[in-house]
């Protein structure tokens, strides 16, 4: 990512830090089609999947993928029937000193992936009859998430995340050597504000699965690493994992090198408060136990983590926000392709990019780690997997030929879309109008057809996907696999759903659409900036034609007023862009920033009280005899600039003081 604005990728899902879904120009696919005969066949003759025909596969892929995208190294570990049938190293995990990866040696940071833990453990409770799934979580902490809705956030909303939370991302990673605070303290200090009804409108999550984890630790009575130590890793025999920062001296040593290049210096060990979110450190060996231990409903070898009744409650399909869209399970969600029900979950830190799959139906396990996070021009681990995916399980959807209403269709849907994991009432709101989602009808082709564009979408070749209408506003990707679908909420407005079922894209109103809010952006810097760098020009001009401005003492007091408005407001535009790149690295995200916070925000509550300075200049100069009627045109200009400057700061609740973002 670019250290511009990486917070409008962040709004965009995932996104980084923990951002478990996958990027948003590659969304996951949608629910499996039986195909009836003659409807659709294989594309080609599957391959058998044995461990020397998926060498073959990943020799040829991955040492390729490595170069082209300069990663470091990846670790992939492949399961099947209970056993693990392939797993294997590339690359390295430390570039410098060319040490390979290893299987069963080298460790990896699988980020979100994490959450299939603390969920695991939450389901362990749910069936010892210690938590129930519906109740209202206040019941099981020390402290209150406050009332926003009459309705009560449930384990159940935290596992589909449908909480309402808005996004949160301060001291979600902290620098090295910092030390880390209690569970309790981070979830008290860092409680985002709900922005939607509990179970209505998903929004990915981490806040509310540390929660999750803090509940575990209270209702067990352990700290939370040693909770899933003692019923998870150890009953699993996976002896290289855990949750514990920094890492025990034992597993220092195995501990792969983080990158954002492979070609590029490594990094140091990531620190993540949200611990149960993201802080889990393994091995593609020990993550092989996991998979097995859910492909055979809990249970591996001898051991059983889950009854086979609470695990297959924990695979169902708990929350859909649409029947031809994938939904969500408990803690993983769907990503049904190629014709076969698949559950998993994907983890991002800074450094590393991970993908767990379950093929539930085949009893097929894949997980797919690297340890850099490359160019970022495509998703590898989505490359990866879906060539994986068309060689063992190949498949063509039927074709379905677009309803009559299609090229309506495509009119109607175009427009603007806001993610709903978004900050909404903290400064880093003022990113979500510059990362919305753009639907059109489809430029290149017969709009009759009603094909469309979304545009960040984009395919592996680097194109925008086109995307055809299957049914009344359910689209597939053209040559794909891929759906979206559009609806209309309980207030008739439209909202864009995606396979990835955590998140969906909102109908933007006209005052946070794109075109506006880039045009009130670029039309209030044009004003201030030649407004600021015209004044020596004018100084000069004057000067030098020794022509001299008839202005009494008081209105060259209001022309100076003016000009420092102007300056103040510039300067809080580009300490906004200061703000908003150094978001970009979220390990700076911490307490020490929130003094420069508070001088930002204070320069715009200054700034937007300046524009009051401004107007009245403006109204007193206005009917001056002795000015030049541009003059007095450009002080309107000027006022129009600042009124513009003062709504975006208020709209995007930019100056509310709120250090919890």
């Amino acid at each position: 990512m670019t250290h511009s604005l990486r917070i409008t990728a962040l709004m965009l899902v995932c996104w980084m830090g923990m951002a478990a879904q996958r990027p948003a120009s590659l969304p996951p696919q949608g629910p499996p089609q039986t195909p009836s005969a003659g409807e659709a066949k294989a594309k080609e003759t599957p391959h058998e999947m044995t461990e020397a025909d998926i060498e073959a596969f990943l020799d040829g892929f991955l040492p390729m993928q490595l170069e082209r995208e300069n990663i470091a190294g990846a670790v992939v570990s492949v399961v099947k029937d209970g056993k693990v049938l392939f797993a294997k190293g590339y690359g390295y995990s430390d570039a410098d000193k060319k040490k390979p990866v290893s299987v069963d040696g080298t460790l990896f940071r699988p980020g979100s992936i994490s959450k299939l833990f603390t969920w695991t453990a939450v389901m362990q409770l749910v069936q010892k009859g210690r938590l129930d799934l519906d109740h209202d979580v206040n019941e099981y902490l020390d402290f209150k998430v406050p009332a926003t809705y009459p309705q009560p956030v449930t384990l159940r909303n935290i596992l589909t995340h449908t909480t309402g939370f808005e996004e949160t991302i301060k001291e979600l990673f902290v620098p090295g050597g910092t030390p880390l605070v209690p569970l309790k303290d981070y979830l008290t200090h860092h409680m985002p504000k709900r922005i939607f009804p509990p179970g209505a409108v998903p929004a990915y999550s981490n806040y509310a699965a540390t929660l999750a984890g803090y509940i575990v630790e209270r209702t067990s009575g352990r700290p939370f690493n040693d909770y899933v130590t003692e019923n998870i890793f150890r009953p699993l025999g996976m002896q290289h994992s855990t949750f514990a920062q920094p890492l025990p001296a034992e597993l220092k040593p195995l501990m792969s090198n983080g990158y954002e290049l492979g070609s590029g210096h490594a990094n140091p060990f990531e620190l993540l408060e949200p611990a149960p979110a993201g802080s889990l450190t393994t091995t593609a060996a020990d993550l092989a136990r996991f998979m097995i231990a859910h492909l055979q409903a809990g249970k591996f070898e001898d051991t059983q983590i889950l009854s086979q009744q609470t695990a297959q409650e924990m695979y169902a399909r708990q929350k859909g926000f649409h029947p031809e869209l994938n939904g969500m399970a408990l803690g993983f969600y769907e990503e049904t392709r190629n014709g076969h029900r698949i559950i998993g979950h994907g983890g991002d830190t800074l450094y590393f990019h991970s993908d767990l799959h379950l093929v539930l139906d085949a009893g097929v396990g894949f997980f797919i780690s690297y340890n850099s996070a490359g160019k970022g021009e495509i998703s590898p681990r989505t490359a990866l997997w879906d060539h994986f995916l068309d060689r063992y399980f190949p498949y063509n959807p039927p074709n379905s030929a677009p309803p009559s209403s299609a090229a309506a269709d495509a009119r109607m849907v175009a427009g603007y879309y806001l993610t709903s994991r978004r900050a909404q009432s903290t400064f880093l709101g003022a990113g979500n109008s510059f990362s919305e989602v753009r639907v059109v009808p489809d430029p290149d082709r017969n709009v009759a057809n009603g094909n469309i564009k979304v545009f960040p979408f984009k395919d592996f070749n680097g194109q925008t996907k086109r995307w055809s209408e299957i049914a009344p506003l359910v689209y597939r990707a053209v040559d794909g696999q891929d759906r979206i679908a559009f609806r209309k909420d309980a207030n008739g407005r439209l909202e864009m759903l995606i396979s990835f079922p955590a998140i969906i894209y909102q109908r933007t109103g006209f005052l946070d659409s794109y075109p506006w809010n880039r045009s009130v952006a670029y039309f209030t810097l044009i004003v201030f900036c030649l407004t600021l760098l015209l004044w020596p020009i004018a100084w000069a001009v004057r000067r030098h034609y020794g022509f001299k401005l008839d202005l009494n003492p008081g209105q060259r007091r209001l022309r100076l007023a003016i000009k420092l408005v102007c300056a103040i407001d510039l300067a809080f535009v580009l300490a906004l862009f200061v703000m908003l790149a150094v978001a970009g690295d979220l390990a700076l995200l911490s307490g020490k920033l929130d003094s420069w916070l508070l001088v930002f925000q204070a320069v715009g509550v200054i700034g937007a009280f300046g524009t009051l300075v401004v107007l009245y200049a403006t109204l007193r100069m206005w009917r001056a005899a002795n000015l030049w009627k541009g003059n007095r045109w450009l002080n309107l200009l000027i006022t129009l600039a600042c009124l513009c400057f003062t709504w975006f700061v208020i709209h995007w609740h930019m100056i509310n003081f709120d250090m919890n973002y």
